[in-house]
C-alpha cells in the first residue's frame, strides 16, 4: 500500500435530508470543517435546525455545553450550488436513493472537484463500480454506507469498487475512526452486508401483513420479544422510509434474480400511496 498523500480537513456533504445532516453533525463534531448541501437553501436550513435540536439534546444531557454546541455549528457552512465544491478534499453524497440522481450528482461533482478529490456515496444498494465508471477518477470513488440515525449507530460499511485504490480505502477508512465509527469493509454487491440481509427480512415481514397472518403490531411485538430485536420490522421499515425499502428490494432483485428478493406488492402500494412512514407522517402506523 502506497504512502497517504491526500489529508481530508474539509468535506461537503451533498444531500441535507436525514442522513445528509447526520453525517454533517457528526463530522462537525469531529472537528472537520464541512459544507452541506442541497438544492434549496430551506432544506439546508431545514437540516441546520435539526442539528441544533439534537445538540441542545446533549446540552440537555450534560453531554456538551452551550460552548461545544456553538464550536460545531461554526464549522458548518451551507450551499445550494455544486461548483462550490473546488477547495474541498473530499465529498460525501447522501441524495436520495436513486440511481440516476445519484449518477448525475457523480457526472457534476468530477467536473468541478480537483483531481485529487475523494468521492464518497452513502448508497445502501446500489452498485460502486456503476457509479464510478461515471467520473474519470474511478480510484477515487468509493462507498461510506452510514447507519441512521448517523449521530447514534457506530457502523459504517466502506464498499470498494472494482477500480478503488488502497490509498482511497485507508484515507475513509481512517476517517471512519475519527468520526469514532467502526468501519468494516465489504464487497460491492448489490445491498451490500446488511442490508442484504436486512431489507428482505422487513419485505417478508410486510408479505406476513399482506397475506392476512397477523397485524404490523403484533408481528412487530412478536419479534421483539422472539427475536429480541429492539424495533419490530414493521416499525422499523416505516423509521426507514418505505421508499427507501422499496429501492433496496429493487436492486436486489435485479441484481440477484429469484422470489425471495420480489418486493411485496403491499410495500409498493404503500410507496404509491405515498404513504413512506415516518417522513410523511404515515406508513404501516401513523406519526403526528
Amino acid at each position: 500500500m502506497g504512502e497517504i498523500t491526500v489529508k481530508i480537513q474539509k468535506i461537503r456533504i451533498v444531500g441535507s435530508g436525514q442522513m445528509g445532516s447526520g453525517i454533517a453533525q457528526v463530522l462537525a463534531q469531529s472537528g472537520f470543517q464541512v459544507i452541506l448541501n442541497d438544492i434549496k437553501e430551506e432544506f439546508v436550513m431545514k437540516a441546520l435546525e435539526k442539528i441544533s435540536k439534537m445538540l441542545d439534546r446533549d446540552i440537555e444531557k450534560c453531554k456538551r455545553t452551550v460552548k461545544e454546541k456553538d464550536e460545531i455549528l461554526s464549522r458548518i457552512t451551507i450551499s445550494t450550488n455544486l461548483e462550490d465544491a473546488k477547495d474541498v478534499e473530499m465529498v460525501i453524497e447522501a441524495a436520495t436513493e436513486n440511481k440516476e440522481t445519484k449518477l448525475n450528482i457523480f457526472r457534476k461533482l468530477d467536473e468541478m472537484t480537483s483531481n485529487h478529490c475523494i468521492l464518497a456515496s452513502n448508497t445502501s444498494s446500489l452498485s460502486i463500480m456503476e457509479i464510478a465508471a461515471v467520473t474519470k477518477r474511478p480510484e477515487r470513488v468509493i462507498g461510506m454506507h452510514f447507519f441512521n440515525p448517523v449521530p447514534m449507530m457506530k457502523l459504517v460499511e466502506i464498499n470498494r469498487g472494482m477500480a478503488t485504490s488502497d490509498e482511497t480505502f485507508m484515507i475513509v477508512e481512517d476517517l471512519a475512526k475519527d468520526m469514532k465509527k467502526v468501519p468494516v469493509a465489504v464487497k460491492d454487491m448489490p445491498g451490500f452486508a446488511v442490508n442484504r440481509i436486512l431489507v428482505p427480512m422487513i419485505n417478508e415481514a410486510i408479505y406476513t401483513v399482506y397475506e392476512g397472518i397477523s397485524t404490523p403490531e403484533d408481528i412487530d411485538k412478536m419479534m421483539q420479544l422472539g427475536a429480541n430485536h429492539p424495533m419490530g420490522p414493521i416499525a422499523l421499515a416505516d423509521y426507514i422510509g418505505l421508499d427507501t425499502c422499496l429501492a433496496i428490494m429493487e436492486v436486489l432483485h435485479e441484481g440477484f434474480g429469484g422470489p425471495k428478493y420480489r418486493p411485496c406488492p403491499l410495500l409498493r402500494k404503500y410507496v404509491e400511496a405515498g404513504w413512506l412512514g415516518v417522513k410523511t407522517g404515515r406508513g404501516f402506523y401513523e406519526y403526528k
